[in-house]
Order: C-alpha cells, then structure tokens, then sequence
C-alpha cells in the first residue's frame, strides 16, 4: 500500500441523483459500496482498489468520533484520534483477519489511541498546573467537560474512571456484545458486566441529582 487514499471527513448531505430524477438532492439509493460488506471492502483495497477504504471510512466515522469524544471530552482531541485510527488500520490492513470482525478490529485500534491520548493528555497537564494544584483540587476525568459533551449524559459520567466509561460506551452507547468488547479491550466477560453495572448505578444516581438539582 502506498499513501492513505482518502480524506476524513465524508460529505455529509452529499448525495448523488440519478438522471431524470426531478427532486435535487434526492437519495439515488445505495452505492455498490454501502451495498458491500466490511470484508468485502478490504478484500477491494487488497487488491489495489484503494478508494474503496473511503467506503469503510464513510461507514465508521461518525461513530468513532462520538466514541472518542465521549472517551476524551474534547472534539479537537477527538478528530486527531479518529484520524490516526483510520492511518493505522489502513496501513495495518494486511494483518486483518476475516475471522475477526472489522469492526472490532478498528474499536480496538481506537480505544487503544484513546488510552493513549488521554495519558499523554494528563501528562502535559501535570506538566503545566501551578505546584501542589493538582493535590488540592480533584482531576477532571477524561470526557466530564460539560461544554465540550453538551449533554446531560456527559455531566452524568463525571467521576467515572477510563475503564468504567469505556465498558459502559461500548457496550450501551455502542451496542457491542460482551465478547466482542473483551476482545477489543483484553478485560475479562466478569470484568466487563462490573464496570457496566457500576457504571450504571453510577450515572443513574448522577442523573437522579441532576434532574432536581
């Protein structure tokens, strides 16, 4: 493979019309690729079809990126880590197996740049708090900026640890099953169902205060 083929961020309302079709801007129906399976869609860019990543570009942008800012709180932060995911899984492809979902291939790739993020990003803010701040006053977790999630289920997760948010994401936010998590994450089934059900009681007496704060 050579260079990434594809930009990042799809045409969203972009949407071909077919000759003779009188409604401007009306849905032609679906491509060949979104017709297409995620295998399928790899087998094309193995072969040297390489704009066929930007199907499975269009395909999981968007839900990388409310992922990753769920996981990071930042938007800015957000996009830089969906944009290496995407870089690596394309550049990794050759060691895709058909065995293991896609999908579950590039959550794991972006969970893990999330981790990551998220540590560099406390680093740098050790790095910059005024002597002895940081012991006064309690970390921010990662993802708890109510300006930068804007929603009542951001401000609920504050105080939720990075593995307890996480699990929980994945398995409500992104309908993932306990396996499939496991695999993504390397934590145990037993595990996985105790930090979501923590995480639950968790936002659910957040979410309680917060309807009659």
């Amino acid at each position: 493979m050579a260079r990434f083929p594809v930009t990042f961020r799809p045409l969203s309302g972009f949407h071909p019309v077919q000759a003779g079709d009188a409604r401007p801007g009306a849905r032609a129906g679906p491509t060949l690729q979104e017709r297409m399976t995620d295998a399928e869609l790899v087998l094309e860019v193995l072969a040297g079809r390489t704009r066929a990543y930007a199907g499975l570009v269009e395909r999981y942008h968007e839900p990388l990126l409310r992922l990753a800012r769920h996981l990071l709180g930042n938007s800015a932060d957000a996009e830089d880590v969906v944009q290496e995911t995407f870089i690596r899984a394309y550049r990794g492809l050759r060691a895709y197996r058909e065995r293991q979902t896609f999908r579950a291939w590039l959550y794991r790739i972006l969970v893990n740049r999330c981790r990551s993020a998220g540590r560099q990003r406390g680093r740098r803010e050790a790095r910059l708090a005024p002597e002895g701040l940081a012991e006064r006053e309690p970390h921010t977790p990662a993802g708890a900026s109510d300006l930068e999630l804007g929603s009542q289920l951001g401000r609920a997760m504050e105080g939720l640890d990075g593995l307890h948010r996480e699990a929980f994401l994945l398995k409500i936010g992104e309908e993932m099953d306990y396996d499939e998590i496991a695999s993504l994450t390397g934590a145990s089934v037993s595990a996985l169902k105790m930090r979501v059900k923590r995480a639950r009681d968790h936002i659910r007496a957040r979410w309680e205060k917060l309807d009659h704060a």
